[in-house]
């Protein structure tokens, strides 16, 4: 009794249970594109393209169905869907892990009450989710919206190591806003690395007595 290749997929499920993609003898199409690392890219015809698959001991995998001819890739069927899912979990991880945080100012913010602020807005910058820092406008404070953009363009200099601006201050409504995205942190350890190291001063030589 002839073993399965051990790298194949061995399709042992139910109907219910079929795999996502369509794999090896299921891809019923004239021919194929293949492509990835360990084959020659091209197009080639579906029983040749199963053979080259089959002597690799590897599954045919059909990633782009819809494209003409549609594209497989020779490769683990397992480790193929393994390292799909681990990339969409990283994904969802780092879109829950991103947030944006809110920054508010009146026009009256004063100097102590800034200091503060920017303290947060770089934690949060740091940490990795955006900032909305924005001026809240009540009543006739609207009349000072030009102490509200000079607030918010001090806060965004102040913040320049840590935080990109996203466009300059615009009004929604009676807020007067902006966007902060932050900067990857390897920039700011590249500008450390590029500075040159000076020479340690070399001590002169003792003369012989």
């Amino acid at each position: 009794m002839a073993l399965p290749n051990k790298g194949r997929f061995n399709p042992r499920f139910k109907r219910n249970d079929e795999p996502e993609h369509r794999i090896n003898e299921r891809i019923r199409v004239p021919e194929v594109r293949l492509v990835g690392d360990n084959v020659t890219v091209g197009v080639y015809p579906i029983e040749e393209a199963r053979k080259i698959a089959n002597d690799l001991e590897l599954d045919l995998v059909e990633i782009s169905p819809n494209a003409a001819p549609p594209v497989c890739r020779v490769v683990e069927y397992k480790k193929f869907l393994y390292e799909k899912k681990r990339k969409e979990k990283e994904m969802k991880a780092n879109a829950k892990q991103s947030e944006v945080k809110e920054i508010r100012f009146t026009p009256g913010t004063d100097d102590h009450d800034l200091d503060f602020k920017i303290k947060h807005a770089e934690r949060f910058l740091k940490e990795g989710n955006k900032v909305k820092a924005y001026v809240q406008f009540r009543g006739r404070a609207i009349m000072f919206k030009d102490r509200g953009e000079l607030l918010l363009l001090k806060f965004a200099e102040r913040l320049n190591e840590v935080g990109a601006l996203e466009g300059m201050p615009k009004m929604e409504g009676k807020r007067m806003l902006v966007m902060f995205a932050p900067k990857p942190a390897s920039k700011k350890q590249g500008e450390k690395s590029d500075k040159p190291q000076q020479p340690k001063p070399s001590t002169p030589p003792t003369a012989a007595s």
